[in-house]
């Protein structure tokens, strides 16, 4: 048997293992559950959406509450609000992608590369990300976001930049830890390069925390957005995004209370079902993190 295919089937042994673990997280379940059903619902929206998310009627159908014909009640424009956080699911779950597609990459390279080659690069990097972490993370996306323009793409960027820090300090502890290895030594020893063994042991092994991180941090992003909507930042209108919509119904709040309660609701179970999926994931991926 090949030393490929022993690693193959030790990866495959630790992989059960981890889901054992996370199985016996009811909480976990539940959390990967709802994550799941997002998912579906956002890429079947199209087909699940009773109505238009962006077209209502302001004579018929302007703050009806909730009913047979419109589950989840209407809005100021008349429009239906199940179909509006529906369709604003897909915002949320691209948000949410793209945002740790960008910053967990950067914290990943930067912590990395601080915690293995030390010295100046550790003193320059690190000096770097406690610029940013001296900044409180939604102020400074509230800054980027009005420096850029309102939008979703220039909002995700805002985010983006302001997520990677924290990923970047766990990434340097878990490489400061790993280097040490007596398997390190010996792989160095062997005639392995710095490159070699960065992308191929050190970062892979320093990449289970930073999921961990991402997947709490997956509630704080979407609370993010949501903000950067409310305040006029992010996607706009008639974009279904839920902070944007939790915005157009402040004024209704009273009396219908349904067109902020449903955007307000989405918005609460999402980022609980993160926060459970990453707790599990935590217990499974990082037992560390979880003593």
């Amino acid at each position: 048997m090949t030393i490929n295919n022993l690693q193959f089937q030790a990866r495959l042994r630790r992989a059960h293992e981890a889901w054992q673990v996370f199985a016996r997280n009811r909480l976990a379940l539940v959390g990967l559950g709802l994550v799941a059903l997002l998912a579906v619902v956002a890429l079947l929206a199209p087909w699940l959406a009773p109505f238009d998310p962006t077209q209502g009627d302001l004579l018929k159908t302007r703050l009806l509450p909730p009913s047979a014909a419109h589950w989840m009640g209407t809005d100021d424009q008349g429009r239906d609000i199940l179909s509006r956080l529906l369709w604003g699911s897909r915002i949320t779950l691209f948000i949410v992608v793209l945002v740790a597609v960008l910053a967990a990459p950067i914290g990943l390279a930067v912590g990395t590369a601080a915690g293995f080659f030390g010295g100046w690069v550790d003193q320059l990097l690190m000096r770097l990300t406690d610029i940013f972490l001296a900044f409180p993370r939604l102020i400074l996306a509230l800054a980027l976001a009005a420096a850029l323009g309102p939008g979703i793409e220039n909002a995700v960027l805002a985010i983006a930049i302001t997520s990677w820090p924290p990923y970047a300090r766990i990434a340097r502890a878990e490489t400061l830890s790993i280097r040490q290895a007596d398997y390190i030594a010996a792989i160095r020893l062997a005639g392995a390069s710095n490159r070699r063994i960065l992308f191929g042991h050190v970062m892979p092994l320093a990449l289970p925390s930073l999921i961990v991180r991402v997947t709490l941090d997956m509630a704080g992003i979407i609370l993010t957005a949501a903000g950067l909507g409310f305040l006029g930042l992010g996607a706009q209108p008639p974009s279904p995004e839920w902070g944007a919509m939790i915005a157009a119904g402040r004024a209704y709040v009273l009396d219908q209370w349904w067109v902020a309660a449903g955007p307000g609701a989405a918005i609460f179970v999402v980022s609980l079902a993160f926060n459970l999926l990453g707790d599990g994931l935590r217990d499974a991926l990082d037992p560390k993190g979880g003593d």
